[in-house]
């Protein structure tokens, strides 16, 4: 059963690198009228499948994670702007994952928060396209004169200029 399941989200993602450098109208109009029918047929084979598995078993507990968080997981068809998977959210985090049990000892939980706080801006400038450690150096290197009432220019945003 979960052979069937890969091959098929195979595919899925195989006809979504075909559309990726499409507008996202265009992405939106294939995802209806190709991954749409697929995914359909997908959830009732699930539903199908659920009922044909024992209740304690692993895989009845992913068909019913997958059953459980459908809305979310075909989200991704009604917007060309929204991606097939979470997978660059989940990358930008891995560094935060990988850490966790190095930072329990941050010296207090104000200093961990602090640190979550730098990072979430050292992702945010990287998700944005600056280098996030020239980000960090130019704002270091300002904030002492900066005017309060102008902190959000220093922001990582991809319209504010670092050098």
């Amino acid at each position: 059963m979960a052979k069937q399941a890969l091959e098929g989200i195979r595919e899925l993602y195989k006809l979504e690198r075909k559309i990726k450098h499409r507008p996202p109208d265009k992405r939106r109009q294939w995802r209806q009228r190709y991954a749409r029918p697929w995914l359909d047929k997908f959830h009732s084979w699930l539903q199908t499948c659920q009922a044909k598995t024992a209740p304690n078993s692993g895989l009845y507990k992913a068909i019913t994670y997958t059953l459980n968080r459908w809305t979310a997981l075909v989200c991704y068809l009604d917007d060309g702007r929204v991606p097939i998977d979470n997978n660059r959210a989940e990358n930008a985090i891995r560094g935060v994952a990988v850490g966790r049990k190095n930072w329990l000892f941050a010296g207090s939980l104000a200093a961990g928060q602090r640190a979550a706080m730098v990072m979430s801006l050292l992702e945010t400038a990287h998700a944005n396209g600056h280098d996030p450690w020239v980000w960090l150096r130019d704002v270091l290197r300002r904030l002492p004169t900066w005017p309060n009432n102008r902190l959000n220019e220093l922001l990582p945003w991809p319209e504010n200029p670092f050098s």
